[in-house]
């Protein structure tokens, strides 16, 4: 029922959910009566900001395990490797390939990491 209210069946009250526009006269009506509420920043799944926590946690402890040039490409990846929902989903998948790749690399020292990082891919819905 939006931008129309009914009459109610007590003294003619009446109710309007969603916008309301009332016009006086034919000229220098301007404006609507907004009656929205601003949604809140989205909250992140618990199970996806869990996962991406814990792969925080293991992408520090691989990185010191990888030669240089693995670390600094981990430590560019580490800003988008968040659930802020200001981070462009295809900046996070890159980060999460790259890091998958070198995890990849290094064998059984690496496989948490990129167990991890496929969680993280499923809760996002594989992008």
């Amino acid at each position: 029922m939006s931008g129309t209210g009914g009459t109610g069946g007590t003294g003619g009250s009446n109710f309007y959910f969603g916008d309301n526009v009332t016009m006086h006269g034919g000229t220098g009506n301007t404006g609507i009566a907004k009656h929205q509420t601003p949604a809140g920043p989205p909250s992140a799944d618990p199970a996806l900001q869990a996962a991406v926590e814990e792969l925080r946690q293991l992408v520090a402890a691989l990185r010191e395990q990888v030669p240089t040039a693995s670390a600094q490409a981990i430590d560019d990846s580490l800003p988008a490797l968040t659930t802020d929902p200001g981070t462009a989903p295809q900046e996070r998948h890159r980060a999460l390939m790259a890091v998958a790749g070198i995890a990849a690399t290094v064998g059984a020292v690496g496989q948490p990491a990129l167990e991890a990082v496929n969680r993280i891919l499923g809760l996002l819905g594989g992008q």
